[in-house]
């Protein structure tokens, strides 16, 4: 689980780094500018990292499900070796799902200016001077893949979990489901913001509204993740009760 969980927070911070330095680089800038390269590269790096996010939140269900569900068998499935080997499809199929298809799209840009904080997938299609419909359709498909099978891998392996729960005793009932509320509400913070951009109207795009939500999915998300991981561990829990103590005191 903490390898995991290790993983997570390293894409957490190649998303923000990603946007985060050039957006506050044109806060305090009159020429808000970005080149063609550093443009693409914000793209498909946003577009890689994203995608795999989504799909470890899914491996990480399934992390849950073995060490509630099969805990005998649980260092055997779950070994290091397996481990690797499940980050490895990850990132293979976030390529070939996420950013490969970006690439062999490439798209004709008529205008240079974008209605956006940063150089966002759907913003810069607005952009383009040829008809955007089948680039549209691709991202649907795309995001209907990556978002969805994850999100059902994650409702299947937390529905065996709860039938499993149910049957332990009330006193290993709360422990077992403390290790999977932190993971609920992160898959609740990715899942949703994610679909209500992509699967969201068109008439949608680059709007205000689209723009909370990327600014929620590239700085608020990330900030929040160590945050709920962390508050729901009983050792750091014990450390914050002995500083504040050490405070007041």
């Amino acid at each position: 689980m903490y390898f995991f969980l290790c993983v997570l927070s390293i894409l957490d911070l190649c998303y923000s780094t990603t946007a985060l330095p050039k957006l506050l680089a044109d806060l305090f800038s009159t020429e808000r500018i970005i080149s063609h390269l550093s443009c693409a590269i914000q793209i498909y790096v946003m577009l890689l990292v994203a995608g795999i996010e989504y799909q470890l939140l899914a491996v990480m269900a399934y992390d849950r499900y073995v060490a509630i569900c099969h805990p005998l068998h649980y260092h055997t499935l779950m070994c290091w070796g397996n481990c690797y080997k499940l980050m490895a499809l990850v990132f293979i199929l976030s390529f070939m799902l996420c950013t490969l298809p970006s690439i062999m799209s490439p798209i004709t840009i008529c205008s240079n200016q974008i209605n956006h904080f940063m150089c966002e997938m759907l913003a810069v299609l607005k952009l383009s001077c040829e008809d955007i419909s089948s680039n549209e359709l691709q991202i649907f498909s795309i995001s209907f893949i990556i978002l969805l099978l994850p999100l059902v891998l994650i409702l299947l392996s937390y529905g065996f979990i709860i039938s499993s729960v149910i049957k332990i005793q009330s006193a290993g009932r709360s422990k077992a489901f403390s290790t999977c509320t932190s993971h609920l509400g992160v898959v609740a913070l990715y899942f949703g913001t994610a679909m209500l951009m992509y699967f969201g109207p068109a008439s949608m795009y680059s709007s205000d509204q689209e723009k909370y939500s990327s600014l929620f999915y590239v700085i608020i998300s990330p900030m929040l993740n160590p945050l709920i991981y962390s508050l729901n561990n009983r050792e750091v829990k014990d450390t914050m009760k002995k500083f504040l103590v050490k405070i007041t005191h």
